[in-house]
Formats: C-alpha cells, sequence, structure tokens
C-alpha cells in the first residue's frame, strides 16, 4: 500500500502541475495576453511533448489568437487576415479535430482565392 502512494503522487503532483499552467495560459488568454500565454504552452510542450493536455491548451490559445486578430476591427485586412490565418493553422496543427479552426482556415484561403490574391502562407 505504501509503495503505491508513493506511485500516485508524482502522478497527482503532475497533473496539478499541468492544471496550474494551462490555468495560467488561459487567464492570459482571456486577458487577451496570447502570447505569453502561447509561450508558457508552448514551453511547456516542450517539456512534455506527451502531453495531451498542453497541446490542446496550446491549440486553444492560438485559436482564441486568431478569432481576435480575425474579428479586430482595428486591424486591417491585410494584417489581420494573415496572423489569423497563421493561427487558425497552428491550432488545426496541434489538434487536427479543431473542425472550427479547420472552417476558418478554409474561408480565409478561399476569401484570398476569390479575390484572385496569393494565399499567405
Amino acid at each position: 500500500m505504501i509503495r503505491r502512494a508513493f506511485l500516485i503522487t508524482p502522478v497527482l503532483s503532475l497533473a496539478l502541475f499541468a492544471d496550474a499552467v494551462t490555468d495560467a495560459a488561459k487567464k492570459k488568454t482571456a486577458e487577451g495576453k496570447f502570447d505569453e500565454a502561447i509561450a508558457e504552452l508552448d514551453a511547456a510542450v516542450k517539456k512534455n511533448p506527451r502531453s495531451a493536455v498542453y497541446k490542446k491548451a496550446l491549440a486553444d490559445a492560438y485559436f482564441e489568437k486568431g478569432k481576435f486578430q480575425m474579428n479586430n476591427a482595428q486591424l486591417p485586412p491585410m494584417r489581420k487576415y494573415p496572423a489569423a490565418l497563421r493561427a487558425f493553422r497552428k491550432t488545426v496543427e496541434l489538434d487536427p479535430k479543431n473542425t472550427d479552426a479547420a472552417s476558418n482556415v478554409k474561408m480565409i484561403e478561399d476569401i484570398y482565392k476569390s479575390m484572385g490574391r496569393p494565399v499567405p502562407q
């Protein structure tokens, strides 16, 4: 029994640490501090590349950044759409099941194509 408790404790502490990192990142994302949240989550993913929790949180932060960029009325289209497209593509790269991000990628790419302009990379 005692041996099991020692095995559970590191797993539990890692889960609590993941919650603290993701909670802090969600707070920064909600405050519009997307780059800070992304940097922290990116570092966490690099330290724990198999962590689905960190990858999902990082994908969510990119998605929120993309939505902010795409809907920012104060930015001209030539700045906001390429930035949003990069963020949505990164979201799909990290979370291929994110259909909202994939739809936004397609929509922005289709807009560029309909205008006869090259799609930003």
